[in-house]
């Protein structure tokens, strides 16, 4: 099977298919880092309610104090409506 310049045509196929197979696994597992790492994200998110939020970012400092005490008596009175219309 070796031919007269050294057998390069035999190895270069060799090595494409290596080089392709490498490839498709580095893909494969960096796809299933990423989509472990979003969906671990998203479910953090989804678990996480308005009150969770605000007390986030009160802790933060992204809101004042103020703004905290007008947006939880907001957010509760939205939920006693909730509870009050089942």
């Amino acid at each position: 099977m070796w031919h007269m310049d050294g057998g390069w045509h035999f190895w270069g196929i060799y090595m494409f298919w290596w080089i392709f197979w490498v490839i498709v696994a580095l893909v494969f597992f960096g796809y299933l880092v990423n989509a472990g790492r979003s969906q671990r994200t998203f479910q953090k998110d989804a678990r996480e309610t308005p009150i969770d939020i605000l007390k986030r970012r009160y802790a933060a400092g992204e809101i004042d104090t103020e703004e905290y005490i007008i947006r939880k008596q907001e957010l509760e009175r939205d939920d006693n409506l909730k509870h009050a219309q089942q």
